[in-house]
């Protein structure tokens, strides 16, 4: 069939045509998406807090108990250090604590009742000593009155006798310290023994506690890095645990549109590996400007200053993975809301 030949006119006549619907259904695009203005699209990468966990004391690695990849809840044991050095501590620090407490007590109850009536003899000695010299003085002072004895010998009776006076006075004295008991400072200086060794006890408890490891939160293990047998120090690290909560998204805005959002605002994340839409809460904006970082995939930020914010999702599972790329979807609107309530 012959082509239909249409004269000048009709060809002019046609272009008009098309001319005004195409801008007839430019009309009709722009005013179906004038919503769209409502919804700001911002990119970003997952990120998930990893913590690295190490024993607080050196020592050989007994037992490794969770591989790559495992799950853990939080306070599971993850791994264990041999403990036997650390037990012997403790019953050395036990055994210090018994000794210091034994001295205290000794001294809050004073010397016993034999030790108190022995130096109630030795002062009664005492006595006994001082009045046979006191006698011996008196009769060679009578005799060299008499000229029966010399003066050297009443001088050797004079000494024995102020010998045995100082005699009893160490004796009354000993013999009173007995029976009063030991001094207040004594006493004192018994209680901080005490209080030292007890602090010592409990350091050695702490430290046989730090052998076990612990899980600080539900998690995934990501990393093993020793192995038992392997000898570790303090603060070296054994496990890398991924938290499973809170997940966070890392994205970045625009100056212009930094307006548009605000802390508390409701957003929806998607990723690229599924169809499920997250939820999520603007939880932080950053004060200060960057460059855009290498991780944003738009192409009109990368060489704009942009604020970076921090979401929290909310309803987050496996399978949003750390540096995940993802797609935040923010109703602006929200934005005047948030800032009222903010206030």
């Amino acid at each position: 069939m012959k082509g239909i030949r249409l004269s000048g006119t009709a060809k002019r006549i046609l272009i008009v045509v098309a001319v005004i619907a195409a801008i007839g259904a430019g009309w009709l695009w722009m005013q179906g998406s004038g919503n769209d203005d409502e919804t700001l699209n911002l990119y970003g990468n997952v990120d998930i807090r990893e913590v690295q966990l190490a024993f607080r004391q050196s020592g050989r690695v007994a037992q490794m108990h969770f591989d790559e990849g495992d799950p853990v809840e939080a306070g599971a044991r993850l791994a264990t250090l041999d403990a036997q050095p650390f037990d012997e501590a403790l019953a050395a620090a036990e055994a210090a604590v018994a000794v210091a407490q034994a001295d205290l007590d000794k001294l809050r109850r004073g010397l016993r009742p034999q030790e108190i009536t022995q130096t109630q003899e030795a002062l009664n000695q005492a006595l006994a000593v001082a009045r046979d010299a006191q006698s011996n003085f008196d009769r060679q002072s009578q005799l060299l009155a008499s000229g029966a004895a010399s003066q050297k010998t009443v001088d050797a009776a004079r000494a024995a006798r102020d010998q045995a006076t100082a005699g009893v006075s160490a004796a009354r004295a000993a013999h009173s310290q007995a029976a009063e008991g030991f001094r207040k400072e004594d006493i004192a200086a018994g209680q901080a023994r005490l209080a030292a060794a007890q602090a010592a006890r409990a350091q050695a408890a702490t430290a046989l506690a730090d052998t076990t490891l612990l899980a600080p939160s539900t998690g995934t293990i990501i990393a093993r890095v020793r192995e038992p047998g392997s000898m570790v120090v303090s603060q070296s690290p054994v496990y890398s645990l991924s938290l499973d909560r809170p997940v966070y998204v890392r994205a970045y805005v625009g100056e212009s549109d930094l307006g548009r959002i605000a802390p508390g605002m409701r957003v929806r994340v998607r990723s690229d590996s599924s169809d499920k839409t997250y939820q999520g809460q603007i939880g932080f904006i950053s004060p200060r400007a960057e460059f855009t970082p290498k991780t944003v995939e738009t192409t009109d930020l990368r060489t704009d200053l942009v604020y970076r914010l921090r979401i929290v999702v909310t309803n987050a599972d496996a399978a949003l993975r750390q540096g995940m790329p993802v797609t935040i979807e923010v109703d602006a609107g929200q934005a005047s809301d948030a800032r009222t309530k903010g206030r």
